[in-house]
């Protein structure tokens, strides 16, 4: 498989699982809720809940065609270590340690993932004079 049908298909699949950081709080609070209670008790986290899904929308978007939407593939890369980075260090005390095995590594692979792929998939590509 090339590496632009990988890129799409990543696109697509982290542009879906953004849509459903809500309900992945619900099944899994201790990897995803930064809050004791039900999701929706923290206007901190529906924040956030928004802003993924959001980010899921135009990442399905960019799905079909990575290349024209390059600098939201790097947005989200780049944003993806921030966060992930912040959220580790964050997680360093006892109570939030769940994170360490959900959020965090997740962003993490998603920038892993999707720059890779995105490199990758240029690696073959001629470059504009």
């Amino acid at each position: 498989m090339s590496p632009q049908r990988l890129l799409l298909i990543a696109l697509a699949l982290f542009g879906t699982i953004f849509l459903f950081v809500y309900p992945l709080a619900i099944i899994w609070p201790s990897g995803w809720a930064w809050h004791a209670g039900a999701p929706h008790a923290s206007q901190y986290f529906m924040m956030i809940v928004g802003v993924y899904a959001t980010l899921g929308v135009f990442l399905l978007m960019a799905s079909r065609d990575p290349q024209a939407h390059r600098s939201l593939v790097w947005f989200t890369v780049w944003s993806s270590v921030v966060h992930g980075g912040i959220m580790a260090l964050q997680s360093m005390p006892a109570e939030p340690q769940g994170h360490l095995l959900g959020d965090v590594p997740a962003l993490f692979l998603v920038a892993i993932v999707l720059g890779g792929l995105l490199v990758w998939s240029e690696a073959g590509q001629p470059r504009a004079a």
